[in-house]
């Protein structure tokens, strides 16, 4: 029997950023993966704004950057010719408190793969052809018995082995929810005659429709089409020749032919939410957790940011630095995500079935703000401990080093697995002294226009985006003012860059108060 501190089943993205989360923290992690070989099929297409902000924080976001593109346009067709383009978030800028203006556009086999990169630099690697049988767990861990006969002691369990995995099946909860008759096509194709690849060409008629959407870094595209049914009236299954007929129907252009096919399936849209995401300690992430509609692209990211937020509490408790009682928040924050996550795809999902009704209307319909899932916050949680913001997202801001007057944005101050304590203003720097004294290796802290040390906030940015009061605004042609004199205050932010508790500069013993809690 060999021994680790957390077993992870699946090495989708969900299961490698909960395993890239545990390994920077320093945390003895393993991945197994029932397949033989690694997926290259492109499946979720699209990372969103927080996305990205978890990927960067993880040391990825150059990477990711680089290899996604970040806007597409939507060409639509009616009766093979063009009606209307649409490009998403076209004029979208950076913000200073939002640094990713727009999603992304990367096949998902992509994105496991620089994930698998990442976590092949902290000496982890994906274990390929490994299925777990089964698992039984005590009070102080879990043993799994692998297929081919190995035992895995592990600490703690994790499911990220999606829908039709085994780990939320052996646990036996409900996956309730509803499974829609209607079935749809999709698949990695090339293709042949000289098609635009700046647009996601969609060719949408009253019977039917074809969407042929461009892979960054590929010659593929991903193509999705209405379904196809024999003389008996029986769905037909994939295939180029399939895809070649529906192509030849609604584009209606002569020498468009597809090749070189890569991988064919299909789907039905499923909405379906476990009970519980959380057994012992065992829990459940990802499509192990949750399925819904593919409109808006909320799938993976929403994987994603489960293994964001299950990985610093996991880390922390593996580490010693907090008490098993934190991790009961990982079900108390995500599973009413999960919920909204359903609730949200439905109706994006009905907004596009709508709007393609009409002739030059596409996938465009079923964008919204909501889908950035910048706003998506934990305000009902336990973790919420209070003040201005408490839950939501911890907003960036340019800053400057005080002392060598490099740029600093705050994201970078944040990024790793501990909590940081920002304290504005001069008069905070005695509650930050206390707390890093009295918390140690659980909490950085960082003085923003504090007079000589930690950064400063030259326009006044972080000032604002955390609601401080008490900053004199910089004169119009003079230098920001240092802070002297302001009220200033303290904020206590998650190591998932979530707002914990926001207060005023003398009450950094709360500060130590909370944080010691933890540990118990």
């Amino acid at each position: 029997m060999t021994t680790t501190a957390v077993l992870i089943v699946g090495a989708g993205p969900t299961g490698l950023t909960l395993a890239c989360t545990l390994a920077r923290a320093g945390v003895p992690v393993r991945i197994v993966d029932k397949s033989p070989e690694f997926h290259d099929g492109s499946r979720g297409k699209g990372l969103n704004q927080r996305s990205r902000e978890v990927l960067a924080d993880l040391g990825m976001g150059e990477d990711f950057t680089a290899a996604g593109n970040p806007r597409l346009t939507l060409r639509k067709y009616r009766g093979g010719a063009v009606i209307a383009d649409h490009t998403p978030q076209e004029d979208a800028v950076p913000t200073p408190d939002v640094p990713y203006a727009t999603g992304l556009w990367i096949p998902q086999w992509r994105t496991e793969e620089i994930l698998r990169a990442k976590l092949a630099s902290y000496g982890i690697r994906v274990e390929l052809g490994t299925e777990v049988a089964e698992f039984t767990q005590d009070e102080s861990g879990v043993t799994a018995a692998l297929a081919d006969g190995r035992r895995v002691r592990a600490a703690y369990l994790v499911g990220c082995d999606g829908a039709r995995g085994m780990v939320r099946k052996a646990l036996g909860l409900a996956f309730d929810g509803e499974t829609a008759p209607e079935l749809a096509l999709v698949g990695d194709v090339e293709v042949e005659g000289g098609l635009d690849r700046g647009y996601w060409h969609q060719w949408i008629d009253e019977d039917g429709a074809v969407l042929l959407c461009p892979l960054p870094g590929t010659e593929r595209w991903q193509l999705q089409s209405s379904p196809e049914r024999d003389a008996e009236g029986r769905y037909e299954e994939p295939s180029l020749e399939v895809f070649q007929r529906q192509l030849d129907r609604h584009a209606r252009i002569p020498g468009l032919r597809l090749s070189n096919p890569g991988w064919l399936s299909t789907y039905r849209v499923n909405v379906r939410m476990a009970e519980r995401f959380r057994v012992g300690r065992v829990f459940l992430a990802g499509d192990a957790a949750h399925v819904h509609s593919i409109a808006g692209g909320l799938g993976m990211n929403t994987g994603i940011q489960d293994g964001y937020n299950l990985g610093w509490k996991l880390a922390l408790v593996a580490g010693g630095l907090a008490g098993e009682g934190l991790l009961e928040t990982y079900e108390e924050e995500r599973l009413p995500v999960a919920a909204w996550t359903l609730k949200t795809t439905n109706e994006r999902l009905r907004a596009v079935m709508e709007g393609m009704r009409k002739a030059g209307v596409g996938t465009e319909a079923g964008f919204s703000r909501d889908l950035t899932t910048l706003g998506v916050g934990y305000g009902w949680s336990s973790l919420a401990w209070g003040g201005r913001a408490a839950g939501e997202r911890a907003p960036d801001a340019p800053c400057r080093d005080a002392a060598t007057g490099e740029p600093v944005r705050l994201f970078e101050v944040f990024a790793g697995p501990r909590f940081t304590l920002l304290g504005f203003g001069p008069r905070s720097a005695q509650a930050l002294a206390r707390v890093s004294e009295a918390c140690g290796d659980l909490v950085r802290t960082c003085l923003i226009d504090g007079g000589g040390e930690g950064l400063v906030d030259p326009d006044g940015h972080a000032w604002r985006a955390y609601g401080m009061a008490g900053r004199e605004e910089p004169a119009a042609d003079g230098p920001a003012a240092d802070g002297e004199g302001g009220a200033g205050g303290l904020v206590l932010v998650r190591p998932d860059n979530h707002i914990a508790w926001t207060a005023a500069v003398d009450r950094g013993a709360e500060v130590v108060d909370r944080l010691e809690r933890l540990g118990r």
